[in-house]
């Protein structure tokens, strides 16, 4: 058989000559194919039969013959007037399904790229079955392939170094079949990529991938929630929420109530945009009363979410009372609906009430949101400590954090290092704090080395890692200026500065050390300096009224402007209620002197139960950007 190919091909191959005589095959290509569709019947037979294996070596005999026969793959042509290639096609296509019904793995997956690899004159649609086909076997068969080794490639040639990366690129390439027309649209295609490019924190290639998708595909208004759903999961909440509204208006689909969810949980965390959110969970709860009640529990939760943020922009205390209250009733509702069972809810319920400084019953939800997670999430254990150090249970957050550590891997503690380094700052052992940081510095020089500085993932997040080095050199110089240790604090801001130029929270800690070493007029100078580069900055805002206030600065609106800004942006600074009752209470009228005597009561119950660190995480948006999105 090998013998006949092989001459058969080479007389195709060569132009005819009357003078070239080959001799006679043994086995005429008719004869090929008829013992090739019995050994391909026996491979089937078999199957019928459950004997997987010994299919599998059946089926194999008829690729092996041919691809020794013909290692360069098939000539054009070739055996195009028999029934070779269809058995040939057939056989290539069957033996990993064979492979995979004997629990071979590794064979399935070496017939997979056997298949897609060597010339066999497959037809579109077949390769088409094949490459999918395989995409979904490294996806979902939970072992892990060796990378293929293909020698023919270039070196700046794309190699798989992993099944998720070897499926993703299949997949990429049955969907520019699909743009160029050679094979039917499959929606199976995209779900697929979808889940490979989720799990692997590719959700902006996804997207790129279903905007080149040709028009008509997909339909527009489903197109405009899958580009949301990736950009939300991308971190590129602004550019979801643009995407959401084409999709909301009154002309596409207004009363889409996952849309409309997906909206809310947007806006609901960002200050400015909070009322909109509001907007989009009342209309989510109006239409969803007669589909699924659990869309308006998330949708009662979210309300409660975008009414707290919102009550942060009261300009009064009667309207930030009303929407704290409104809050805590929406969010109660949903956990209550929910049974208890919902975690996004029960850690807002949580939040909510010890932002109100509710510290037992915040306590109770958070210790409910750990029992539901089994210890699982670490915005759950960062909760609790941050709750425990309110009440002043500095033995207990230490414990909680210590469980923490113990649950989660290496490279997730960063936040649980730095928490637990606050606590041992609040209970005034620094060199115990010092020590923690250490760990964490080393930890994030590992991570650093490991995914390398120039890793996509991290450039799409924002480099998080960097961020939290930045923040722990600037505890760290604290943490010395505290001890009066100035070239040590030096150091660390030196540190600070070499990651961030432009750094508001660095300004403010040079500013610190100025002051501690008595340079008021330095120190007053890089407050000011933080506001140029963050004019919301809270702590710089306190700093600069109490350095002009100790410079004997007689300008009081002036200080009283730094103070009431830092409130308004921050009502639970107890630092700025305390500098206000002081500027009160140098005004020495009865009227002042109340008004100094309630600021200092106000500071007082906010400094008793002020955690280490703050509840609600700071949402990093730019009012430029907001703006942008509002125009």
């Amino acid at each position: 058989m090998k013998i006949a190919l092989a001459t058969l091909a080479r007389k195709r191959d060569l132009p005819k000559r009357h003078s070239q005589n080959f001799a006679a095959p043994t086995m005429s290509i008719h004869a090929v194919s008829l013992l090739f569709e019995a050994v391909f019947l026996k491979a089937k037979s078999l199957q019928h039969l459950g004997r997987f294996n010994e299919a599998a070596l059946s089926c194999k005999v008829i690729l092996d013959i041919v691809e020794t026969s013909l290692p360069g793959g098939l000539p054009e042509n070739f055996a195009a007037d028999c029934k070779l290639q269809e058995i040939l096609n057939k056989a290539v296509e069957l033996l990993p399904e064979l492979w995979k019904l004997a629990d071979n793995p590794r064979e399935a997956i070496m017939s997979y790229r056997r298949a897609l690899l060597h010339n066999w004159h497959l037809d579109v649609e077949t390769t088409a079955r094949i490459q999918k086909d395989f995409a979904v076997f490294l996806l979902y068969s939970g072992g892990e392939a060796c990378p293929p080794n293909l020698r023919s490639q270039m070196d700046t040639s794309f190699v798989p170094r992993n099944n998720i990366e070897e499926a993703i690129l299949l997949l990429m390439i049955l969907l520019r079949k699909i743009s160029l027309k050679r094979i039917e649209w499959d929606q199976s295609i995209l779900e697929h990529l979808s889940f490979a490019l989720t799990v692997s924190g590719g959700l902006k290639t996804l997207a790129n991938q279903i905007e080149e998708l040709i028009p008509g595909i997909i339909k527009r208004k489903e197109m405009y929630y899958m580009l949301s759903l990736c950009y939300q999961g991308a971190g590129e909440d602004l550019v979801a929420l643009n995407l959401l509204r084409k999709l909301l208006h009154r002309s596409e689909d207004p009363n889409n109530v996952p849309a409309l969810l997906m909206a809310s949980k947007v806006c609901a965390n960002i200050p400015e945009l909070a009322e909109e959110g509001i907007t989009y969970s009342r209309r989510a709860l109006e239409h969803s009363g007669d589909g699924c009640e659990q869309l308006g529990c998330v949708a009662n939760c979210l309300l409660g979410v975008a009414l707290s943020t919102h009550s942060k922009l009261a300009v009064s205390d009667s309207e930030r009372v009303t929407g704290q209250s409104k809050a805590l009733q929406f969010l109660d509702l949903a956990v209550k609906e929910t049974r208890m069972q919902d975690p996004y809810a029960l850690y807002f319920l949580s939040l909510e009430n010890a932002e109100q400084r509710k510290l037992d019953t915040a306590l109770y939800y958070s210790r409910c949101l750990l029992k539901l997670e089994k210890g699982s999430t670490i915005r759950g254990w960062l909760l609790l400590a941050r709750i425990l150090s309110a009440q002043k249970q500095y033995v207990d957050a230490e414990t909680a954090i210590t469980s923490a550590l113990d649950h989660t891997v290496k490279w997730d503690q960063g936040e649980l290092l730095r928490t637990q380094a606050k606590l041992h700052i609040a209970q005034g052992r620094f060199m115990r704090a010092i020590k923690s940081y250490g760990q964490l510095l080393a930890l994030i020089q590992v991570q650093n080395k490991s995914f390398g500085t120039g890793n996509k993932a991290l450039k799409d997040n924002g480099n998080p890692t960097r961020s939290l080095e930045l923040e722990v050199w600037h505890d760290l110089a604290s943490v010395y200026i505290s001890l009066s240790q100035w070239h040590d604090a030096e150091i660390c801001l030196s540190k600070s500065k070499a990651i961030s130029s432009y750094s508001a929270s660095r300004c403010h800690i040079q500013g610190k050390l100025c002051e501690k070493r008595g340079n008021l007029k330095e120190a007053l100078k890089a407050f000011g300096t933080a506001l140029e580069i963050d004019p919301t900055h809270v702590p710089s805002m306190v700093s600069t009224a109490v350095a002009l206030r100790k410079l004997g600065d007689q300008r009081s609106e002036l200080i009283r402007s730094y103070l009431m800004g830092a409130l308004r942006l921050d009502r639970m600074n107890s630092s700025a209620w305390y500098n206000l009752g002081l500027l009160h209470k140098t005004e020495g009228t009865a009227s002042s002197l109340q008004e100094a005597a309630e600021c200092f009561e106000t500071a007082m119950f906010l400094e008793e139960t002020e955690p280490v660190e703050p509840f609600r995480e700071p949402t990093l948006v730019r009012n430029s950007t907001l703006l942008q999105l509002h125009t």
